[in-house]
This record gives structure tokens, sequence and C-alpha cells, in this order.
């Protein structure tokens, strides 16, 4: 990499990566849910993050790249920790919470990494994509609030029992 741009590319072509996976992980994670509630907001994010990679792809192709071409570690290690956690033998109520606390740690990741990229998308005067990846930024803050309500509203308590 010798500038910006290509680290933005990198970037992006790693948080597509990083979807893809997450399209892969968030069914398993809706099903082993107890919670309807929790359920349904793994598969209302699951529509969202088919979105994600889908605007992501058509950034790349504006961009003329590949959206493909490099795996997103940090989402591998993410997922793989939750794939554990689904292993233990836990209560349903203490598995929701623990599912909520891995959902977490993903959208954070997410949100670093679309913040970054929006950032490098203004300097590069990529405006229109800035705005198209500040448009998933705020899904992903908003599906990490919906997983706050959930876990501060009732499943933590819920765990607690």
């Amino acid at each position: 990499m010798r500038n910006l741009k290509d680290l933005f590319e990198h970037q992006l072509q790693d948080l597509y990566s990083a979807e893809d996976q997450l399209t892969k992980a968030l069914p398993k994670m809706a099903k082993s849910a107890h919670d309807k509630k929790l359920k349904e907001a793994f598969e209302k994010h699951l529509e969202e993050t088919k979105e994600h990679k889908n605007r992501i792809k058509d950034v790349c192709k504006e961009l003329g790249i590949k959206a493909s071409g490099e795996e997103c570690k940090a989402m591998k290690g993410l997922i793989k920790e939750a794939e554990s956690f689904l292993k233990e033998d836990a209560e349903a109520e203490v598995r929701d919470a623990g599912l909520i606390a891995d959902a977490q740690r993903v959208e954070h990741y997410e949100i670093s990494a679309y913040g970054t990229l929006v950032r490098y998308a203004k300097e590069l005067g990529h405006d229109k994509i800035a705005a198209r990846l500040q448009k998933t930024l705020d899904e992903e803050y908003n599906a990490d609030n919906k997983l706050d309500k959930l876990a501060e509203g009732r499943l933590n308590k819920k765990a607690l029992a």
C-alpha cells in the first residue's frame, strides 16, 4: 500500500469479508436465541447485513476494484468466539445475555470500521460514497442500541435468576 487510496480499498475489501462472514453467522445466532425479540433482532440485522454487503460491493464496483480478496481476520475471530460460547452449557436466559455480548462486540468492530471508511472516503473526495457508508454506520449504531435495550430492559435481569 502506497497511499490512503490503497488503504481505503484494502479496508473496503476487509469489511466486505466481515459482512460476508456475518451473513453466515447471524442465522446461527438467531437459531440459538431463546428470547423471541432477540431472535427477531438477529433476523432483522441479517437483512441489513446483506444490504451492507451489497453497498460495499457497489462502492467497490464504482471504484473499479474487486470487493473480494481480503479475509477479515478480526470478524473470523469474533465469530469463532461466539461459536465457542454457543457450545457452553448455559441456561437459555444466560445464553441470550451472552449472545448479546458477542453480537455487540461485532457491532463495535463494525462501527469502528465504518467510521474509519467514512473518514477516508471524505478525505479522498468521495462524498457520495461517504454518505452511503455513513448510512451503514448509522444502521450499525441502531443495531447496537437495540441490543442494549434488549439487554438492559429485560434479558440481563432474566439471566440474574
